[in-house]
């Protein structure tokens, strides 16, 4: 019985008109002591309150369940995307009643405002949709759905209490991923910025020979085959297949630096999922590499179904280090692990010559056996450092510096091209769409 009381006024709160309706009769029984006419009217508006308080906690406690509330969400949640979530509601009371839903979502959001209100007549069901954006990788733990119930009269609220702990993990963008795969098997990948390339020349591989029909290239003529049928006969060519392309994956401190809540590391990782994933659905071989001051994981190229799903559970579980890249350990794990000439994506960012130079030696020898492409970041901040106008002689300052470190940056890739080593300057958000036409232009160009 105890029990059953201690939850009755734990769940029982007083709403707005409730304290006003009490302040109204404060004030008539004050003003009956100076105007005597009053009489029993502060009395009456008394007892009238007590007795719809008490009719609404009788039509709020009627039944031990009058809502029934869950949350519906994803096996998973897809990181820097939005993703949909949603709370059913039912109601079981035999009349209208107020509704307000409290869903206690995971700390790493740093919400307190998920307040929703809504309306329901008897036995009327509803979905009430929301979306939440992750910035971290990892797991994150839903608590209770706290339901409040409140009748016309509105004098009281009732507290519901679903207990629905759960935990999501938080994979890196997968939304994003099938995003790029529906474009890509549609062949729409211009309509979110990817570019059309223009395949030059022909494929090293061989297909058939055919007759040549009109429209054929005049240049693929196979002129000892058209002297032995007397017939013009054509070479035809299919494109190249099987290719490996490898994302290294750098996971130093240098990979900290935070962008619209995402590190440059989630940015790369990213990158890497959809690069493969594209890189399949061209019928490539796709790999994965993961390196701080020692090497993490390592995902030989393959092209099976099952090849995006393995990089996919890597990626979720990587973590920023806090050391420099041992870049001569990750020589030596490329030279072993990468036996033929492939793409090999290396995702790192360099705010300094300096920077460059330590890791110079063992990229041109990276070059030397792959096509390497180095992608890095922009500093988006000092950019809008440069925009704006210096007012005193503090702000000039600042923005010769910033202007020192965007000229570096315009440096670095002059460098690398020395060495015959692709580079990618790009901002965060652009990432993933300038990796991919890099992609498809190395492969329409026949370099890897």
């Amino acid at each position: 019985m105890k029990k059953v009381f201690r939850l009755f006024y734990t769940d029982l709160f007083f709403t707005n008109r409730l304290w006003s309706g009490i302040g109204l009769c404060v004030v008539l029984f004050l003003f009956a002591f100076f105007f005597p006419w009053l009489g029993v009217i502060p009395e009456l508006v008394f007892y009238t309150l007590a007795l719809l308080f008490i009719a609404d906690i009788i039509m709020l406690y009627q039944t031990s369940k009058g809502i029934f509330a869950k949350r519906h969400a994803p096996e998973r949640l897809s990181n820097s995307d939005d993703n949909d979530l949603g709370i059913y509601i039912e109601n079981w009371y035999p009349f209208n009643v107020n509704i307000g839903i409290i869903d206690e979502i995971p700390f790493q959001f740093q919400k307190r405002d998920i307040w929703f209100k809504t309306e329901l007549k008897p036995r009327q069901r509803k979905l009430i949709s929301y979306t939440l954006r992750p910035t971290r990788r990892g797991e994150y733990e839903f608590g209770y759905i706290r339901v409040y119930v409140m009748s016309s009269l509105g004098l009281t609220r009732r507290r519901y209490n679903f207990s629905q702990g759960e935990t999501l993990a938080v994979y890196p963008s997968f939304l994003q991923m099938r995003k790029y795969e529906l474009m890509a098997i549609s062949n729409n990948l211009s309509e979110i910025g990817i570019k059309k390339m223009r395949r030059l020349g022909h494929s090293l591989e061989f297909e058939q020979v055919k007759n040549y029909v009109q429209g054929d290239d005049y240049r693929t003529i196979n002129w000892k085959a058209t002297a032995r049928q007397g017939t013009l006969m054509t070479n035809s060519y299919t494109d190249e297949k099987s290719q490996h392309v490898y994302c290294v994956i750098d996971k130093s401190r240098a990979m900290k630096m935070p962008f619209e809540g995402l590190s440059l590391l989630d940015y790369a990782i990213n990158a890497s999922l959809v690069l493969s994933n594209v890189a399949l659905l061209k019928e490539d071989k796709a790999g994965l590499i993961t390196a701080g001051e020692k090497i993490g994981a390592v995902i030989p190229s393959d092209r099976r179904p099952t090849q995006i799903n393995k990089i996919l559970e890597v990626l979720y579980k990587e973590k920023t280090r806090y050391l420099e890249t041992n870049m001569e350990l990750l020589y030596a794990t490329i030279r072993s692990v990468i036996k033929q000439r492939s793409l090999v994506v290396f995702f790192t960012n360099y705010e300094s010559m300096s920077a460059l130079q330590r890791q110079l030696p063992f990229l041109k020898r990276i070059a030397k056996f792959h096509l390497l492409l180095v992608v890095f970041f922009e500093n988006t901040e000092l950019k809008k450092l440069n925009e704006k106008p210096a007012d005193d002689v503090e702000g000039i300052y600042i923005k010769t510096i910033a202007e020192k470190f965007a000229y570096d940056k315009k440096l670095i890739v002059k460098e690398l091209a020395k060495y015959n080593i692709q580079s990618i300057l790009t901002t965060p958000q652009n990432l993933t769409i300038n990796t991919i036409n890099r992609y498809l232009e190395l492969k329409a160009k026949q370099k890897i």
